[in-house]
């Protein structure tokens, strides 16, 4: 039995070698899996959940009436809240934050809790419509508190 010629070999995994990082994500990489809580009412929660799976994240929707009492279990910071409160590989997100900054998190994997996009920013993922307003993206580890990223809309600032 012959095999495929060396130099066609060779040219398949160059081939797939130059797609596979020009592509956003890596095929063998799976991004992990994000844990929403919501209210089951809130429309925005939804939105977001729709921004996550579009950019590539598989999603388990929690519904629940006392997000409250999720937020403090989370250690989510009272002036960091949100409309709903996710979970992903060991960290906390609070609120609209972007895809981006997920992957970044995910990425750079700081020492931190989370990254929260604190009130409801007008152009957030999920909360779409209107002209969209700068924002910040805030990592946060106990009292501490910096800008993690800037966004208007979905897209860094």
């Amino acid at each position: 039995m012959t095999l495929a010629h060396p130099s066609l070999t060779r040219r398949c995994v160059l081939a797939a070698a130059i797609v596979a990082l020009q592509s956003p994500r890596s095929f063998a990489v799976t991004p992990p899996r994000v844990t929403v809580h919501r209210d089951p009412g809130c429309g925005c929660c939804s939105g977001w959940v729709e921004h996550l799976e579009t950019s590539g994240y598989a999603t388990k929707v929690i519904d629940t009436t006392d997000l409250a009492a999720v937020k403090r279990q989370l250690g989510v910071p009272a002036d960091l809240a949100a409309c709903h409160t996710a979970e992903v590989a060991g960290y906390v997100l609070e609120g609209h934050v972007p895809a981006a900054a997920i992957e970044r998190l995910l990425s750079e994997r700081p020492q931190a809790h989370g990254l929260a996009v604190p009130g409801m920013p007008v152009g957030s993922p999920g909360m779409e419509g209107g002209t969209p307003e700068p924002y910040d993206v805030v990592l946060f580890a106990g009292d501490e508190r910096r800008t993690f990223m800037r966004f208007v809309g979905d897209r860094p600032a």
